[in-house]
């Protein structure tokens, strides 16, 4: 019989049974042990159950992905009767599986332990103790509970890697052209007094002799190009042969893609926008920092249900100012390549971060011929593990 209790309760009926039909004392006092063993175990786990807390804290609520994370768990109860080990469940996410630790102290009322995984997975989430089971020493009766604290919200952030810096349209104002611009002397768009740290060569000697006083010559910043980057949201596809388990990578891929491209116009001192749709919908601008965007990318869920097709052709008719359009994408189709080269024809330069496992597609490879013989610049990118 595996149901302790069971066994219990046919030993006691039996060792009573044979205390009153034979009148033998020993029989009965071990009837009377198996009862008092029986109480006690139930007592404690009522006693127990009643008092036990379950924290848990992070050593860190955001970390980038690949870090390992450790996490403090503690375990009070106030019974007074000891009782077995408490048995944490833990809570499922991205970056660790269900699984249950068992606590190695009996009888403790205070324990704590650590728990460390790896973040090998971008997005937010919340580790922790799941429930947890309350046990007598005998393992006669356990108690399920849920604990009252949720956990902590962990934040895996996108790593970026190197990019090619975007190149822009012709004709579109960059850099060095918004640099060539301020250093002309024939065309300023107006005239102040000197002020520290100016250059000498704007100073306008001829004003600045008449009116008895330093001038230099102000000029119109040019406005810079402005890139736009778009990361398809909607869920990961998954070429044939793939399971599962491969679109986490695949998001990893996408988000990180997305970060790096943002990063290097940043560096760049270029502005760039990036409209996150899903649950958080926002139009991202460089104006608010490489962390805001990276904090945003991490709560992706990827659970878009309008088609990316569609978000391309929404985003059409804000193509006029922009010099440069990034696509970030793991579906390429007939529509898709389509639009893209729509886009191309519209005057910016296009550039297509396809992610994906199988680089050498058959299958997918004529519409990246496609929009190569359009002019789209093409980047395969091959998400790590899976």
């Amino acid at each position: 019989m595996k149901n302790p209790n069971l066994v219990m309760g046919v030993s006691f009926g039996f060792f009573m049974l044979c205390a009153l039909s034979m009148g033998n004392r020993m029989y009965l006092l071990i009837a009377v042990l198996i009862l008092l063993a029986w109480v006690f175990a139930y007592v404690s786990v009522r006693m127990a159950e009643k008092s036990v807390v379950v924290e848990n804290s992070l050593s860190s609520r955001k970390v980038n992905r690949g870090e390992v994370v450790s996490m403090e768990i503690g375990v009070s109860h106030k019974s007074l009767l000891p009782i077995a080990p408490v048995a944490l469940h833990m809570r499922a996410t991205s970056n660790t599986p269900e699984g249950t630790i068992h606590l190695t102290q009996l009888g403790k009322r205070r324990q704590r332990v650590t728990h460390k995984f790896a973040a090998d997975h971008v997005g937010a989430m919340f580790p922790g103790v799941e429930s947890f089971t309350v046990a007598d020493v005998f393992g006669f009766f356990k108690k399920k509970h849920v604990p009252d604290q949720e956990g902590q919200e962990l934040l895996v952030l996108p790593v970026p890697f190197e990019v090619e810096p975007l190149t822009f349209a012709a004709g579109d104002m960059g850099v060095e052209t918004m640099k060539r611009a301020m250093e002309d002397p024939f065309s300023p768009s107006d005239f102040r007094n000197y002020q520290q740290g100016d250059p000498l060569k704007r100073i306008h000697w001829k004003m600045s002799a008449r009116k008895r006083e330093i001038i230099v010559r102000q000029f119109e910043e040019p406005a810079l190009p402005d890139a736009l980057v778009m990361l398809d949201t909607s869920p990961p596809h998954l070429s044939r042969g793939l399971g599962p388990e491969h679109a986490s990578f695949l998001k990893d891929a996408m988000l990180e893609t997305a970060a790096s491209v943002v990063a290097c116009q940043i560096r760049q001192d270029n502005p760039v926008r990036m409209p996150i749709v899903g649950d958080r919908p926002m139009e991202y601008s460089s104006r608010m920092g490489l962390q805001v965007l990276l904090d945003e990318l991490a709560r992706c869920t990827f659970n878009e249900t309008e088609r990316f097709e569609r978000v391309l052709m929404m985003q059409m008719n804000e193509l006029r100012k922009t010099g440069a359009v990034v696509i970030i994408t793991s579906r390429m189709s007939s529509v898709v390549a389509d639009l893209i080269v729509r886009m191309k024809r519209m005057g910016p330069n296009v550039r297509v971060y396809y992610v994906t496992y199988k680089t050498e597609d058959p299958d997918r490879a004529a519409f990246v011929v496609r929009m190569q013989q359009a002019g789209v610049e093409v980047n395969y990118v091959t998400p790590q593990g899976g």
